[in-house]
């Protein structure tokens, strides 16, 4: 599974960057982006952001 993070909704909480089991969710000004290449696609994210930013593609 890839997991991705809607710039557009995303409100650089940090939620997801520190649920990460594997730190695969980096800061880039002031929201969040998943490195692909570094995710498992586990889904921690997704369950932790609380405005729904992250979705499954």
């Amino acid at each position: 599974m890839v997991y991705e993070i809607d710039v557009d909704i995303c409100v650089g909480c940090g939620a997801c960057a520190a649920s990460c089991p594997i730190s695969a969710i980096k800061q880039k000004e002031d929201k969040y982006i998943i490195n692909l290449d570094t995710c498992k696609g586990c889904g921690v994210c997704e369950s932790t952001c609380p405005v729904n930013a992250i979705s499954e593609n």
